[in-house]
């Protein structure tokens, strides 16, 4: 079983489902570079799971396959003008309470702080709270990615927790940190959000 294709449409942005067609791109970007620039923010940590492009189109087959019918598609690939610039993901930390985190990869540096990220996730949280009932949404990173906490509070999400010192890359000592916002929040301010966001790019 599989979950129904999603297409959004935002302003700049298009988040849509991946076919068959993208894994080669997509492989490209994520994995074909040893030591990739986006890695460098995005939890490195941890280390990138090393992928062929067979492995890697038998990852995103099974991806699929695990996601029922009534579920939303859990990665959806990031467009801008026919480009394919990274994706945006949820994750289950805990299913039976609806308890859900977002991701988002940018995997080329020349469009970073341009805005399409901050758009991609509105599009993303937005239909997340429109297809689950969700009381809240949640997003992770760490103390480096300042630009990816500046994104969150753009968005009105609130840091819930900041786990210090608890990550350690380059020899140093970083902060996890939580945020989330919850439905009502959301309901509250996502249109003077959006506004403000769309204005601005």
């Amino acid at each position: 079983m599989t979950a129904k294709e999603s297409f959004l449409i935002g302003k700049r942005v298009k988040l849509r489902s991946i076919t068959e067609q993208d894994h080669e791109q997509l492989w490209k970007l994520i994995y074909k570079d040893k030591d990739p620039e986006w890695k460098k923010w995005d939890a490195p940590y941890y280390p990138l799971e090393p992928h062929t492009l067979d492995s890697y189109r038998s990852y995103e087959r099974a991806r699929k396959e695990r996601l029922s019918p009534d579920e939303p598609d859990s990665r959806l690939i990031i467009e801008v003008d026919g480009d394919i610039i990274g994706t945006v993901s949820y994750y289950w930390e805990h299913k039976a309470s609806l308890w859900l985190e977002v991701g988002i990869g940018i995997y080329r540096p020349e469009y970073w702080n341009g805005g399409y990220g901050t758009e991609a996730l509105i599009l993303w949280i937005d239909h997340l709270f429109s297809v689950l009932p969700l009381a809240r949404v949640g997003l992770t990173t760490w103390s480096k990615n300042e630009r990816m906490m500046r994104v969150g509070e753009k968005l009105g999400l609130k840091l819930e927790g900041r786990i210090r010192k608890c990550r350690i890359y380059e020899g140093k000592h970083y902060d996890a940190i939580r945020m989330g916002v919850l439905r009502e929040e959301w309901e509250a301010i996502h249109s003077t959000i959006e506004k403000q966001i769309v204005s601005k790019l």
